[in-house]
């Protein structure tokens, strides 16, 4: 095991990996930008070294000054926690060649897999089902058209090089094609600097749910079955639920260990999550693997047992995994609502500011994952999670009952959060009785506000 471990993240995430590192025995340096310097959970770790200023490419992106506080604070290894650097390739090789143990997948992988179209290769030869489309990024806007009209129209145009819908354009005939191309390009290259786009067939009010895998440096793979997070707006999550009530079981076996090959043919090491998408016949299409610890990842712990972060830990030091596949097993159902400081009546926009008040909920089956306390300021600088309120229950009725529960117990006073939201889509018989998809917060619970439609990247 390592003797000392630097977190290369702030936030929630932070945190989390802190408390993971301290049951561990293991001494954890916390890193931090000016705009975090009175982040409370710097008092946890063992050492805090300030980065750089408050925008991220000064600090928390910076490869250079987060390397030069691994060395003088002499760690063994690099955990990236979520987003930042956390599926850089070149980070992950870098913290590799400077004698720090990268706490997630080889960087060769990541970078297989951060190209969806390579990610898609993989998968066939993984014989594991794609959404139809082109086999790689389209050369032309004329190749475009002979593909879309092959596919057959809605088509949807995706980044090739990044997620979270940027760069995703849904065409639904010839006429648009051109300029939606010329769209998705344009912001592709401002996200990614890469401009190069694919297609696929555009699969309408589809579920989205993904497997959480973890494999060993032995060779053993398994998978801590599967989420459902088809409640999102303009394919951010919202709402994240373990297992996925309305898959049937041979299905989700089948999701379950198509993720499995998956992760073997590209000699995945870590943790690590495969995405599909699941049309309303129950065919799940391979989407991408994000090469990393999810945010959502704390319902498979509760459902499970299994301590996510901890086996991040315990994988990269060397260890076998612990358990084998027929020794996962889920018990009752676990919901987590993303706590962000936006306002969800005035388009979700951002609201940075002094928390004020803070009243965390308790009882059974209740978990708060959060940097936060009341006095903090959320910064505008970055992401505008402020926390995510986790419940666990015997069944999906009784969890929904706990968060319900818990959710009128949160108080967060000083800044707009999105807790009415969540108050409402839980108290919804669409979204109660699992009738929802990825379009369906736009289309049903806010449709004043909707946006594209569009599957998840």
């Amino acid at each position: 095991m390592f003797q000392r471990i630097l977190v290369a993240n702030r936030g929630e995430i932070a945190l989390r990996v802190i408390r993971a590192c301290k049951e561990l025995g293991v001494e954890v340096v916390a890193v931090y930008s000016q705009a975090d310097r009175d982040a409370p959970y710097l008092e946890l770790a063992d050492r805090a070294i300030c980065i750089g200023k408050a925008p991220s490419v000064d600090s928390y992106l910076n490869i250079p000054r987060l390397i030069a506080a691994a060395e003088v604070a002499d760690v063994q290894a690099i955990h990236p926690g979520y987003g930042f650097l956390s599926e850089n390739p070149q980070f992950a090789e870098i913290c590799r060649s400077c004698n720090f143990e990268f706490i997630g997948p080889p960087h060769e992988a990541i970078r297989k897999m951060g190209l969806k179209t390579e990610a898609k290769a993989i998968a066939a030869e993984a014989k594991v089902a794609c959404v139809p489309g082109s086999d790689g990024a389209v050369a032309d806007d004329a190749e475009a058209l002979r593909l879309a009209r092959a596919i057959g129209f809605p088509v949807l145009i995706k980044a090739a090089a990044g997620g979270g819908g940027k760069g995703m354009r849904v065409c639904r005939d010839e006429s648009s094609l051109a300029g939606a191309l010329q769209m998705a390009r344009n912001e592709a290259s401002a996200a990614f600097k890469n401009p190069s786009v694919y297609l696929e067939k555009f699969i309408d009010r589809p579920r989205h749910v993904e497997i959480q895998i973890l494999a060993d440096a032995h060779g053993n793979v398994v998978h801590c079955w599967d989420r459902d997070c088809s409640l999102q707006r303009r394919h951010q999550k919202l709402v994240e639920e373990a297992t996925a009530s309305t898959l049937p079981d041979s299905v989700r076996a089948k999701i379950g260990e198509a993720a499995v090959r998956l992760a073997k043919t590209v000699g995945y090491v870590n943790a690590g999550t495969c995405e599909f998408l699941v049309d309303p016949d129950d065919n799940f299409y391979f989407i991408e693997v994000n090469a990393r610890i999810q945010v959502e990842h704390p319902v498979t712990e509760m459902v499970t047992g299994i301590d996510l972060v901890q086996q991040q830990i315990r994988i990269a030091a060397g260890e076998p995994l612990p358990f084998r596949q027929q020794d996962i097993v889920t018990r009752g159902h676990a919901f987590e609502c993303r706590i962000n400081s936006e306002d969800p009546d005035n388009d979700f926009r951002p609201s940075p500011g002094r928390i004020t008040a803070l009243k965390i909920p308790g009882g059974p089956g209740v978990r708060w994952d959060s940097h936060a306390q009341a006095g903090y300021t959320v910064p505008p600088n970055y992401d505008s999670l402020v926390g995510k309120l986790i419940v666990h229950g015997a069944t999906r009725d009784a969890a929904a009952a706990r968060m319900r529960r818990a959710l009128d117990e949160l108080v967060i006073e000083g800044v707009k959060t999105t807790i009415p939201l969540h108050q409402r889509v839980f108290r919804n018989p669409d979204f109660l009785a699992g009738r929802v998809d990825t379009t369906w917060v736009e289309r049903v619970l806010m449709p004043s506000s909707a946006g594209r439609q569009a599957q998840p990247a």
